[in-house]
Order: C-alpha cells, then sequence, then structure tokens
C-alpha cells in the first residue's frame, strides 16, 4: 500500500495557528462510516450523536514543557531538546537539534545552569540519552526553563499553556497533546454524564510518532516508536459493562483508540486492566476489536494518522470527507476542527 494514496491538497490558510477563544466552538464533521455521508455540526452537538450506555474514552495524559533550549558547555553553541520519556533516574529520551553536536559526554546547560543535561547515549534518528542534573524538583525546574512542545507547522506562540491541555489532564508524560480532547469542557462532559454516557480514562503519553513523518513509500515499512499506556481495572470493567449492555465503546483521540485496540489484540478481544509500550500501528487492513467510534481531529496528509482514521471508516470516505473539509474551510491540525465517525 503506497503512501500516496494517503495524500491530499491543503492551504496554509487552514492549518489553524491558534486556539478558540471558547474550546466548545469548534466545528464537528460527522462521517457515517457505513455509508460515508457527511454531516457539518458543532462540537457541542456531539452530545446528540451518542446515547445512553454508551462510553466515551479519553486519555488523561498531561503535556509536559517538554522543548528547552540551552547552551553547549564547550563551545556555546545553542541546542534544543525535546523531552521524549524518561528511561530512568532523570535520565531522559530526547530529540536534539542538532544532534551532530551532541555526541556521549556532551554537556548542556540550560537557565544558566539551573538544570545541565549531559549525553549518555547516542540514538538513531537525532535522538539522545541525556542525564540530567539540578537543585530541587525536576518537574518544577521545567515547568520554569521548558516551553510547551508545539508542532513545528505552529509558528505563533501560545500565550496560555492550558489550551495545549485537555480540561481533564492528570498524569504526565506527554510530549504532544491528544489533541481531539481539546474540544471538551468540563460543563460537556458533565452532560454527557447525564445522558448516561460513561466517561472512561486511559492513558497513553504522546512521543516521538507524532513529530515523525512517514519517510517510506510503503506503508508496510513505516516503523512506530514506543509509547506507554495504562488502563486501570475500573476503565476496563466499565468498558466491559458497556460492551456486554450494547452500548458503543467511542474513543476520543487516536491515542486512546491505539491504547484500546492494543489491550483487546493482547487479550481475544477483551479489555482488561493492562499497561506497558505500545508501537501499534493501525493502517487499512487492520481489523478493530475495540472501538465502535472515534472522535479525532484532522491529519497532517500522508500521516500514521490519516491511515488510522481511513482503516476504521474506509479510505475512500476518509478522503472524500476531507475533500469536503478542505471546500467548506474547515480549521486543520492540532488546534482545529474536530470529526467524528461512527
Amino acid at each position: 500500500m503506497d503512501v500516496s494514496q494517503f495524500d491530499f491538497e491543503l492551504p496554509d490558510e487552514l492549518i489553524a495557528q491558534t486556539p478558540l477563544l471558547e474550546r466548545e466552538k469548534s466545528r464537528l464533521l460527522v462521517l457515517d462510516r457505513n455509508n460515508g455521508s457527511v454531516e457539518h455540526r458543532n462540537f457541542s452537538d456531539i452530545i446528540s450523536f451518542l446515547k445512553a450506555g454508551d462510553a466515551l474514552v479519553i486519555n488523561d495524559t498531561k503535556v509536559i514543557p517538554a522543548r528547552l533550549f540551552g547552551i553547549k558547555a564547550e563551545t556555546g553553541a545553542k541546542i534544543e531538546v525535546l523531552l521524549l520519556k524518561e528511561n530512568g533516574d532523570h535520565v531522559w529520551e530526547a530529540l536534539v537539534k542538532p544532534a551532530k553536536r551532541v555526541k556521549v559526554g556532551t554537556t548542556v546547560s540550560f537557565g544558566g545552569g539551573k538544570l545541565t543535561g549531559t549525553c549518555v547515549n547516542e540514538l538513531a534518528d537525532g535522538r539522545r540519552e541525556i542525564r540530567f542534573s539540578f537543585d530541587g524538583i525536576f518537574h518544577e525546574v521545567l515547568d520554569e526553563l521548558g516551553q510547551m512542545p508545539l508542532p513545528p507547522y505552529i509558528q505563533t506562540q501560545l500565550e496560555e499553556r492550558e489550551r495545549y491541555q485537555t480540561v481533564y489532564a492528570k498524569h504526565r508524560g506527554s510530549a504532544a497533546a491528544p489533541t481531539a480532547g481539546l474540544h471538551f469542557t468540563k460543563e460537556l462532559l458533565q452532560t454527557a454524564e447525564e445522558k448516561g454516557i460513561s466517561i472512561v480514562n486511559v492513558t497513553l503519553h504522546v512521543g516521538l510518532g507524532t513529530f515523525r513523518p512517514v519517510s517510506v513509500d510503503d506503508v508496510k515499512s513505516h516503523k512506530m516508536h514506543s509509547e506507554f499506556y495504562q488502563m486501570d481495572e475500573e476503565a476496563a470493567y466499565t468498558l466491559e459493562k458497556v460492551k456486554g449492555e450494547g452500548g458503543r465503546i467511542v474513543a476520543v483521540g487516536t491515542t486512546s483508540a491505539r491504547t484500546l485496540e492494543t489491550i483487546a489484540k493482547q487479550n481475544n478481544g477483551k479489555l482488561v486492566a493492562s499497561s506497558g509500550w505500545t508501537d501499534i500501528f493501525i493502517y487499512p487492513g487492520y481489523e478493530f476489536q475495540a472501538i465502535d467510534g472515534l472522535l479525532t481531529n484532522f491529519h497532517l496528509p500522508k500521516s500514521t494518522l490519516v491511515m488510522l482514521v481511513s482503516a476504521f471508516a474506509g479510505r475512500e470516505n476518509v478522503m472524500k470527507a476531507y475533500g469536503e473539509a478542505v471546500e467548506n474551510r474547515y480549521r486543520f491540525f492540532s488546534f482545529g476542527d474536530a470529526m467524528l465517525l461512527i
């Protein structure tokens, strides 16, 4: 399967540079994955497409201010570090630019020496393992010195950090936001619960895969990076109960979908308490075992996320819907509008 099958034309002006003032004011394209029909709605209408007994599965990961700008101790060269995941006691896997300037033993100073990092291992794709030294509590130092790791296509400075967090963000560890959840307010989630819809939490810490383009021609040759996921017993019990009573499981975002599909695939379709690392890559031909619906944003051309959405609703349906979204001037990517496939 050729990557070019997931390409589409997107005018630059449709790439949302800033979030809307009110989260729930985004637009919502609703795609019927059975017949390919499309409705154009407002995001706050999403509750009308769900019914009592359904479950919304949200990813409660919290984005850390993972982008650091430092100075190479030996030469004064500027170094950018994007933290991806913690591999040990204050040892982090990170994406480094320019990577060629950072070898094993290289020390980088951040914030005038408030934080220093020494490269202890060189990995592929510009990644390094860095051991940090600091006084105090690491995440407090990071909050002071780090910046939110906005994707490269966003050129506008984010005025409020919290706008790159979901209202239910809880567990620190992501290098990017699970952006489908950015549209929800606490009030909208409460309305869903009052209708009898279960809100179920899972965690997947978003890592390098979000930033890494597909650089091969054949989809099957692409390799996903591993990301940590977790689902507790209460969540598993609720979802199995929903399934048993005929309700639908609707994943909020591709990260929630990948978490549920990872667990179901490992347990013969059953959703159980589980944690670990997943590199699941979902593209057309994949047979879904866990989810019945998917809420997601509009994604980059030829991305693994477009492939996942196409696997769920059919490539032709998705490409047609994307074309209609472009024609109707929907806002794309992280701060853009939403799409419900059901």
